[in-house]
């Protein structure tokens, strides 16, 4: 079984991906927890490109190429030969984070975004889980956490707001697939809803 977790920054998603893999390796399950960008050494590299630096540093064009280019790694080197072997796969963010952040808040490219998913990836996860909360609460953790991962949260509240409103849109696009799942709450909390949705 192939999982995402989607949602803005701050939403907790990275969080209720790791509770999820421990609730199904407490029972038993073999499980591989990855994420994007990144996931195998050749996406971690251009991880770096991606969410370091100052916020306009690659256009939405460009973001899109080397998004693609991370994926396709990582779907070659950890997400294929996972489930190839019976593992459950889950992955922090996964095509739809594309689809989101430049299909439809950077820029009108929607289009662009599919047509390199279907040329270079061509596979969605069994189910996606968006974490939907409030964007200025998402905002304010992003920039609570620190680091130097931050291109993004420094676009500001806005570009929050239209990734959350794409999100929500993705959940009405793709309604056997994305479950929209209210972040609110404590952790074990979310944690049970995301638990009832799969």
């Amino acid at each position: 079984m192939f999982l995402s977790f989607e949602g803005i920054d701050g939403s907790g998603k990275s969080t209720q991906a790791r509770l999820l893999a421990d609730a199904l390796r407490a029972e038993g399950r073999d499980v591989v927890l990855t994420r994007e960008p990144g996931g195998s050494a050749g996406a971690e590299e251009i991880r770096r490109l991606l969410v370091e630096g100052a916020g306009e540093r690659w256009s939405a064009e460009t973001e899109c190429l080397l998004f693609t280019a991370a994926r396709r790694d990582h779907l070659e080197r950890t997400i294929r030969p996972a489930l190839d072997a019976g593992r459950i796969v889950i992955t922090d963010r996964f095509a739809d984070s594309t689809r989101v952040y430049q299909g439809a808040a950077r820029g009108d490219l929607r289009t662009m975004v599919d047509q390199l998913h279907e040329l270079s990836i061509g596979v969605e996860p069994d189910r996606t889980f968006v974490i939907d909360i409030d964007p200025a609460v998402g905002l304010a953790r992003g920039q609570a956490r620190g680091g130097n991962e931050d291109r993004f949260e420094s676009l500001g509240l806005g570009f929050q707001e239209k990734l959350a409103a794409g999100f929500r849109a993705l959940s009405r696009e793709y309604p056997g697939r994305v479950r929209l799942i209210d972040g609110s709450g404590t952790p074990e909390q979310v944690a049970e809803r995301v638990r009832a949705a799969l």
